[in-house]
């Protein structure tokens, strides 16, 4: 089979993606060509496909993290060689495609222990949870976070990472059967159903006192919810609108001396200091089980259904396009 590429020709719902042939290119100086072994899907995807986020022109390519063997280096590329196993994450988009070819200060060595298809699900996700857990916040021994959707790609590493720093989490699920799931990863409380009251059960969870962090993801309504589950002089931090828009919030909801942070990975990577820190955390908690599950795989050319299936929420865990 001839390597493809998906090209999505302008902002809209998936009938905007076309596949064709990916022409075959070298890489040039300082660059390094990689063979796709699978590729990472996230809601980042989503909103670039949609136009919430621009892209610099159309048609362009989406993705932001893959995994895979190294197929050509270009001149001045030291430290890899064909063969090897690779990964990456965060900007620029384009991962939707057979090959890539990359700058090598982007491409992460993948440990023998690190499958490609976990690190294409997981790496993205892991240098969010990173950035959230160590450097956005400071969640450690005696913390107590709220994580909502905690059974999903990035909620599920999210608390087996606060568990693995000592921290008590408090998860939210949208049913019995991602409840018994986000068990498994290590929460130690979840809120259960779309209509539950979030605030009054993470108030009873904590004498009434509060979450020190709340991770949202979700948008809508949600954020509100999440900034009066806080503790005084706690943080909210939103992630993400999966929900739909976030309607403005008063900023008296912030009394007393409650803290609100929009931090975004992709701002974050964009300083290659940064992103190699978070990319070898991420890497270095895959090796101890801190993972995203993968709910299901798809090739490039089925790009669309594996777009509505994560848009609709119901998977819990990552989806991978496998080319």
């Amino acid at each position: 089979m001839p390597d493809q590429i998906v090209l999505l020709d302008a902002p809209g719902d998936v009938s905007q993606f076309r596949l064709q042939e990916q022409p075959s290119v070298s890489p040039g100086p300082g660059e390094v060509k990689i063979r796709h072994q699978a590729v990472g899907t996230n809601f980042l995807d989503i909103y670039h496909r949609k136009g919430l986020y621009a892209l610099p022109a159309y048609p362009a390519v989406i993705g932001v993290e893959a995994a895979g063997v190294v197929e050509a280096i270009g001149a001045d590329v030291s430290g890899f060689k064909p063969g090897d196993r690779v990964a990456y994450g965060g900007p620029p988009a384009g991962a939707y495609a057979s090959t890539r070819i990359i700058a090598a200060e982007r491409v992460i060595a993948l440990p023998d222990a690190v499958s490609a298809k976990v690190a294409a699900s997981s790496l993205l996700k892991g240098m969010t949870a990173y950035m959230l857990l160590k450097k956005v916040s400071n969640v450690g021994q005696g913390s107590t976070v709220l994580i909502h959707a905690a059974a999903g790609g990035l909620g599920s590493i999210l608390v087996r990472w606060a568990k693995s720093l000592g921290a008590t989490v408090i998860g939210t699920v949208s049913s019995p059967e991602k409840a018994a799931l986000a068990t498994s990863y290590g929460a130690d409380h979840l809120i259960i159903g779309r209509g539950a009251d979030i605030v009054a059960e993470v108030k009873r969870l904590t004498g009434g006192n509060g979450v020190d962090v709340a991770y949202d993801g979700i948008g809508g309504d949600m954020l509100l919810k999440s900034i009066r589950a806080v503790r005084p002089f706690g943080t909210a931090i939103t992630i993400g609108q999966a929900a739909g828009p976030i309607p403005p919030v008063a900023v008296e909801e912030l009394r007393p001396g409650k803290s609100l942070s929009h931090p975004s990975i992709m701002a974050w990577c964009a300083d290659i200091g940064r992103y190699r820190e978070a990319a070898e955390a991420a890497i270095a908690a895959m090796e101890r089980g801190i993972v995203c599950e993968i709910a299901a795989e798809y090739g490039l050319a089925d790009v669309a259904k594996a777009h509505e299936e994560m848009e609709t929420g119901r998977s819990a865990g990552s989806i991978l396009l496998v080319p």
